[in-house]
């Protein structure tokens, strides 16, 4: 009797374990939310239930110009993210590129759009500093994720130079991000 009670408290366990819902907000190398580095454009619905999908057709697709496609909190009209996929007007076609624009979105280690450069630079390794005419990218490889800073954050001597190459250790901790983005290859 005892072990049936042991066997079925176990099994209640697992089961209960197993109806956890994921978080909708949730970055992790190869999803955001309920959206995966393999989710197809045509399947966007089902990642995103309670939002609202609105997708720009641009025409250029043969310029290489993709679409962009924007996903809208219900209710709120809020804008959570810009997806970018790999083929524009290809409903067959994956997410390369997401912008996350809502704050709620965040790593396991908490690193979300009002990050400073000091938190990202605490929590992951930085992988490459990319100099560009109004902004610095800031890339971290173990989670497929980039920032931009913008220029202005810089002390006065780093901002005007594009080929001056920017060290972490040149960026001030307080320096806000500009843009967050998660990409997928």
């Amino acid at each position: 009797m005892r072990t049936v009670f042991l066997s079925l408290s176990v099994l209640i366990f697992i089961l209960s374990g197993c109806n956890s819902k994921p978080d909708p907000y949730a970055i992790k190398k190869q999803s955001i939310g309920l959206l995966t580095d393999s989710t197809l454009v045509k399947d966007l619905d089902l990642s995103f239930l309670n939002d609202s999908i609105t997708q720009f057709i641009g025409g250029d697709e043969f310029l290489g110009k993709s679409n962009i496609i924007k996903v809208y909190e219900k209710g709120t009209e809020k804008l959570l993210l810009e997806l970018s996929p790999k083929e524009a007007l290809d409903s067959l076609s994956t997410i390369q590129n997401v912008r996350v624009i809502d704050p709620r979105f965040k790593t396991i280690k908490g690193l979300n759009k009002n990050a400073t450069f000091q938190i990202i630079s605490s929590q992951y390794r930085v992988s490459s500093i990319q100099n560009t005419l109004r902004n610095l990218i800031v890339s971290v490889d173990e989670m497929n994720l980039y920032f931009t800073i913008e220029k202005t954050e810089l002390p006065e001597n780093l901002r005007y130079d594009l080929h001056k190459k920017i060290e972490a250790v040149s960026i001030p901790p307080k320096a806000k991000i500009k843009d967050f983005y998660i990409q997928w290859y």
